[in-house]
């Protein structure tokens, strides 16, 4: 049964606390540590059993895109393979590399501008923790402050699951019974049903037993038609389709509702970003970067042997979209590896669509109509 977050602060543990940090050694006031390009730094390296209980981080480089450049991972009780592994700014909940505030119950972009990265997962370890980040980028991190609260225990309990952290990219297509047309709305016929997850962007996909925690989910839209007909689905334990828990839209899926395009931070769900509107139309405008989040803490996904949680990029998958996420969640050991991490390249953020891009597809598109008179609202049959 879950509990609250302060349903057990009273409760006496036999437990020591302890931290570790990036203060000066020295006794001075230079309490952060330099990691050159290409240099993997360890932050914690912890024996024993126990549970990390608090991450803070900030941060300074001349690197643009260091929160997409600097990649953070984890490993529990001696397994060889990451736990966790993601780039830092996608994990703490900061998109494409950028620097924006983001708040929820166990995440955090804090004050000032989002440059303090906070996390309050717990991590629990019966066997060694460690916890590292590699310097990918070709700028080194000029200064680089952290904290690592955890606890000391005897021994941790057998029901307590490892903590993972999956962070996946793709460029979608069109991929539906509608063929190469990005048919969202209905602009272009009916649309296409959907039976089957096969071609849906992939969050998480882990196997053992365990539950899903959580997702903070990236959407870079080429299109400013509304990106989120999407349906979320969960296959637990090798099910077919339609999977135990079969969701109504993507907006559905993150608690909100009729296509937002709005901040909205709650501590369990919400939109960290979003690009506004082209112009005042509220049916208008979805182009550009979005990051939504919902995490499952009163509401875990329960798995005995695997899952598979994916999403629909548009209605039955009719959309280009330059999607990323985080998924969350904890599970027994040993946890299969993940698939290789893209490249620092593959990883640089696609640039938004811009006013020159969409005049330039507006002039196209008259070359197209044959010229002359037209405004943009025209159909076919109105364009002589």
């Amino acid at each position: 049964m879950s509990k609250g977050p302060l349903s057990s602060i009273a409760q006496i543990v036999d437990a020591r606390s302890k931290r570790i940090s990036s203060y000066d050694r020295a006794g001075g006031n230079g309490d952060c540590v330099h990691i050159p390009a290409g240099d993997t730094f360890t932050l914690a390296e912890i024996e024993g059993a126990g549970v990390v209980k608090h991450i803070w981080i900030t941060m300074s480089s001349r690197d643009e895109l260091l929160r997409r450049n600097l990649v953070l991972r984890m490993y529990w009780d001696g397994q060889e393979h990451p736990s966790v592994e993601s780039p830092i700014g996608e994990f703490f909940g900061q998109g494409w590399g950028m620097k924006y505030i983001f708040i929820s119950l166990p995440l955090a972009a804090a004050p000032a501008g989002g440059n303090a990265l906070v996390c309050y997962f717990p991590m629990p370890f019966g066997k060694g923790a460690k916890i590292t980040v590699e310097n990918q980028g070709q700028h080194p991190v000029d200064s680089f402050y952290y904290y690592v609260d955890y606890e000391e225990h005897e021994s941790i309990s057998d029901d307590m699951g490892r903590f993972h952290a999956w962070y996946n990219q793709e460029l979608t297509q069109p991929e539906s019974d509608s063929g190469d047309i990005e048919n969202e709305w209905t602009v272009f016929g009916d649309f296409a049903n959907n039976t089957t997850d096969k071609n849906n962007y992939v969050f998480c996909q882990p196997e053992g037993k365990g539950h899903f925690v959580g997702v903070n989910y990236y959407v870079n839209s080429p299109s400013p038609i509304w990106y989120g007909e999407g349906d979320d689905m969960f296959l637990v334990d090798g099910q077919s389709w339609p999977g135990s828990a079969h969701g109504t839209g993507t907006e559905d899926y993150f608690n909100q509702s009729w296509c937002p395009d709005e901040h909205y931070c709650h501590p369990y769900f919400g939109t960290a970003r979003a690009p506004g509107r082209l112009n005042d139309s509220p049916r208008f405008g979805w182009l550009g970067r979005t990051h939504v989040y919902r995490f499952h803490l009163e509401d875990p996904i329960r798995f005995s042997k695997s899952l598979r949680a994916s999403i629909e990029h548009g209605h039955a998958n009719c959309l280009t979209l330059d999607l990323a996420s985080v998924a969350y969640w904890y599970q027994t050991l040993p946890s299969k590896p993940f698939p290789a991490l893209a490249s620092v390249v593959d990883r640089k953020p696609r640039a938004e669509i811009g006013v020159v891009d969409v005049h330039r597809q507006r002039h196209d598109w008259r070359k197209a109509k044959g010229g002359g008179k037209l405004y943009g609202t025209e159909r076919d049959e109105e364009v002589r």
